[in-house]
């Protein structure tokens, strides 16, 4: 005598259950492609010159460095503040020995960055050069 098995048809909440996590995983893979996409892609690149005026590193997860570029076009007018992001340890060195000197600051501009984990700003030094 032969046995057929048949298996018993799904119930409407385990489908749903599986299109939920199958849309949740495609909402989470669909945010890190995003995030991945806009931090590898510089909107514009670009140099600032200045005095830095502060520099700290902070974050709850992910610490980054925070500073703010002070830029003076014509004595006696009122200084531009430049804020900007840097993520690399090595930079951030360099920057922290120029403190006090006029610096040009290398930067990309990634626009539509989702979080705030990557940096405060939408500005990423990249390179600093010492001008005095």
């Amino acid at each position: 005598m032969a046995s057929t098995t048949t298996k018993p048809p799904r119930s409407w909440r385990s489908k749903l259950v599986r299109w939920f996590f199958l849309g949740l995983g495609s909402i989470i893979v669909l945010f890190a492609l995003y995030t991945w996409i806009v931090l590898s892609w510089a909107y514009s690149r670009g140099e600032r010159a200045g005095y830095i005026q502060k520099l700290s590193k902070k974050g709850w997860v992910s610490k980054t460095w925070e500073g703010e570029l002070t830029m003076v076009a014509m004595p006696g007018t009122t200084p531009e503040k430049f804020y900007f992001t840097i993520r690399d340890e090595e930079v951030a060195a360099r920057l922290n020995t120029a403190m006090g000197k006029k610096v040009a600051l290398t930067y990309e501009q990634h626009v539509g960055v989702p979080t705030s984990l990557f940096g405060d700003t939408e500005f990423f030094v990249t390179n600093v050069t010492v001008i005095e």
